[in-house]
């Protein structure tokens, strides 16, 4: 280890000594020119948008903080509610009790919140809400209500119940559109609660366009595309809360992280919510203008030889169930994981591709008839298509 050491102290050295002094010129011949005037290095240009106040983040973080607020749900019925987006997927930490908790972030005076549907659901669900807030002004909790959701977008709009509370500090909205892989940005959150309310983490946008896939509680898949990455620190809690530039503006809603890397958080583009925002409010939806799609309801893989073998199947030909959604067709029908399905209707199937095919061929409220291999035996299965929840679409 001293070797070590020496070897990169006298390779450093001899580097500097074949430089010249450090912060001086050093000429072509290595001869000095006495006569010569000292040159002095010219001080490089701030990259635009940044700045030499060492404390300019902190003074954003003071001005916006108090426009985040805690929110927190309580579900009527005693069922395992998905909590945080971090929780559901990436720290798998069922709740003992029905509720959940986030983060979302005033956009309007009177009250009008912005977060994230999967912190607060959708309508209808008979949900409590409550949010907290911590204003020199305004300061405690205070009933909201849920006036919009969207599944596909991951977006909701929350309303202070309270029409004499107020006016509310908010959060200027920015152009995601502008933003830049390597600019720095702040996002401000509660993870884990009010335990560490309005944290304040420092990152740069780390590319933008991404695309994840989130198992769900329920068992579904959650596709989100067009997300922007973050080294911000985020955690279990911090979802809904605001992504700002360094003007102090909204560029992002943070939404996922990666628990298994380091430094790979995930935020809605603020244009994405600023493009429903008033349908949201308006209408309590987004018209995604979907068309019928004939729906199964099964999760499927190839057969491949491995499992042909360990179900005596005479080959790889078919489309074997991994799971079978909740409350689906193929549910209803009696479907079970593990089945094989071989046929639908005349048509033989030999690969997922195949079996896509004949789904996507359909309308929902036909009726097919499924070939299928369960335990050994061979079995007929009728089922009725269903139309696809918007939420199985992406």
């Amino acid at each position: 280890m001293v070797r070590r050491y020496l070897f990169v102290f006298l390779t450093a050295a001899a580097l500097i000594f074949s430089m010249g002094a450090v912060g001086s010129p050093v000429l072509a011949d290595n001869d000095q020119d006495e006569n010569a005037e000292p040159e002095v290095a010219e001080t490089q240009p701030l990259p635009e948008g940044s700045s030499d106040d060492p404390y300019q983040i902190a003074d954003i973080a003071e001005e916006t903080s108090p426009s985040t607020v805690f929110v927190h749900v309580e579900w009527p019925h005693e069922e395992e509610r998905p909590q945080d987006q971090f929780g559901g997927w990436f720290f798998p930490m069922p709740p003992e009790e029905p509720e959940s908790a986030g983060t979302g972030f005033f956009i309007e005076e009177n009250g009008t919140i912005l977060t994230n549907q999967h912190v607060v659901g959708d309508l209808d669900e008979e949900q409590e809400i409550t949010v907290t807030v911590s204003t020199d002004e305004v300061d405690g909790e205070f009933e909201a209500e849920l006036i919009g959701a969207d599944y596909k977008l991951d977006l909701a709009v929350l309303q202070i119940k309270d029409e004499d509370a107020g006016p509310f500090p908010v959060i200027p909205l920015g152009d995601s559109d502008q933003s830049r892989p390597g600019e720095w940005v702040i996002a401000i959150g509660n993870p884990y609660g009010k335990v560490f309310e309005h944290t304040v983490t420092v990152g740069v946008l780390s590319a933008k366009g991404r695309e994840i896939q989130v198992p769900t509680p329920e068992g579904d898949i959650r596709v989100y595309d067009n997300l922007m990455q973050t080294d911000a620190a985020i955690n279990q809690g911090n979802s809904g809360g605001p992504l700002l530039n360094m003007e102090g503006e909204v560029i992002g809603i943070n939404t996922a992280v990666h628990a298994q890397a380091q430094g790979i958080g995930f935020a809605i583009p603020i244009n994405v919510a600023a493009e429903v925002l008033d349908e949201l409010i308006e209408t309590g939806r987004v018209d995604h203008d979907l068309p019928a799609q004939a729906w199964l309801g099964i999760w499927y893989l190839d057969v491949s030889e491995e499992i042909a073998a360990r179900l005596n199947l005479p080959d790889t030909k078919g489309i074997i169930i991994s799971d079978v959604v909740h409350d689906s067709p193929a549910q209803e029908a009696g479907l079970q994981s593990m089945d094989v399905v071989r046929r639908v209707e005349d048509e033989d199937i030999e690969t997922t591709e195949d079996f896509a095919e004949a789904i996507e061929e359909r309308d929902p409220g036909d009726e097919i008839l499924l070939n299928i291999i369960r335990d050994g035996e061979p079995k007929f299965i009728t089922v009725e298509l269903g139309d696809t929840p918007i939420e199985k679409r992406w």
